[in-house]
């Protein structure tokens, strides 16, 4: 056998020309489901309860990418469980580009709570793109004697146990919000878990619980109405939507800075063709004017990221928040 260095080139070269030849019609095959696709209606899974702040943003959203997309983008609630269950559908679905996931902070807090997920969020989807962020406002019932924060710390310390906080659900993030706050002020608070942030800021409104700790948009007409007092927001910067309201840090609870974020995902797999298609869709999207002013009512500040830069976040905030976990001791079995 001929073992010269330029026949070792030859057989590299054929090698090399064979697998091209092997991959072309796979890049072939991907570019043809791009230019297809989609086909039929896309499913957007919202893994919480209609009328909260993630449902209002994916319907935002999904309306501009069915006119970008040429298809309904349909959105499909799936709460329950934080929000993994509806993580872990999407997760189980083909990766066609058909089903679409918006996850939030919620599940990048997760992997710190629960004991056995049925899915790896950093390993089970594909990033498409930031669509928000926004801070958290620290909001009481007007029935409980506090206007400030400072007299929220003293009644709490003065009544252990006694006030209660709702969340979304458990795991979710106003679950571990508050878990936070009662950790950094060194008192004991109730949690009340419900299935969503809507019927949870329905108790708070008619003052079946004391506090809780919610994202910008759902609290803003409540506060606006008086229904609910806003004490701080959890950002270290102020918010433009409540003038006046100082941060969680500024009032106090030093170093505490909580920021809700919201990003489109696609499962794992999902060919790149389709991701790239999607992403350009979004990037469209989050530049429309009217995006922009609806954003701005809710007080949510347009994602920026996208991709790798993305992927790279979201490893960052799951072992932040996992850090955070052990911190505050919270703990889902």
């Amino acid at each position: 056998m001929n073992n010269t260095p330029a026949s070792r080139r030859c057989l590299l070269q054929t090698g090399l020309l064979a697998t091209l030849a092997a991959l072309a019609p796979l890049a072939l095959c991907g570019a043809a489901q791009a230019a297809d696709w989609p086909t039929r209606p896309i499913t957007l899974v919202v893994p919480f309860a209609a009328g909260g702040t993630t449902d209002i943003l994916a319907r935002v959203i999904g309306q501009k990418l069915s006119e970008n997309l040429g298809q309904p983008v349909v959105v499909d609630n799936r709460a329950g469980a934080g929000g993994t269950l509806g993580a872990a559908a999407v997760a189980r679905a083909p990766a066609d580009g058909q089903t679409l996931f918006m996850a939030t902070v919620a599940h990048a807090m997760a992997p710190g709570l629960y004991k056995n997920l049925s899915y790896d969020f950093i390993k089970d989807f594909e990033p498409i793109g930031l669509v928000a962020t926004t801070p958290n406002v620290l909001l009481v019932h007007p029935s409980l004697p506090v206007k400030s924060v400072p007299e929220l710390l003293a009644y709490i310390k003065a009544h252990p146990g006694e006030v209660n906080y709702g969340s979304a659900g458990p795991g979710s993030t106003e679950h571990l919000s508050g878990a936070l706050f009662s950790a950094r002020i060194g008192a004991t608070m109730t949690h009340v878990p419900y299935k969503g942030g809507a019927p949870m800021m329905g108790d708070l409104m008619a003052g079946q619980i004391q506090m809780a700790i919610e994202t910008s948009p759902s609290a803003s007409q409540p506060v606006r109405s008086g229904k609910v007092r806003a004490l701080a927001v959890t950002s270290l910067q102020r918010s433009a939507l409540y003038p006046g309201v100082p941060t969680l840090d500024e009032a106090g609870v030093k170093g505490y800075e909580v920021n809700t974020w919201f990003a489109l995902m696609a499962p794992r797999a999902t060919p790149q063709a389709i991701t790239k298609r999607l992403r350009e869709a979004l990037h469209r999207v989050l530049g429309l004017a009217e995006v922009t002013r609806r954003f701005d009512e809710l007080g949510v500040t347009a994602g920026d990221l996208e991709g790798e830069r993305l992927a790279n976040f979201i490893r960052s905030e799951t072992t932040k928040w996992g850090v955070v976990a052990k911190e505050s001791g919270a703990r889902i079995d």
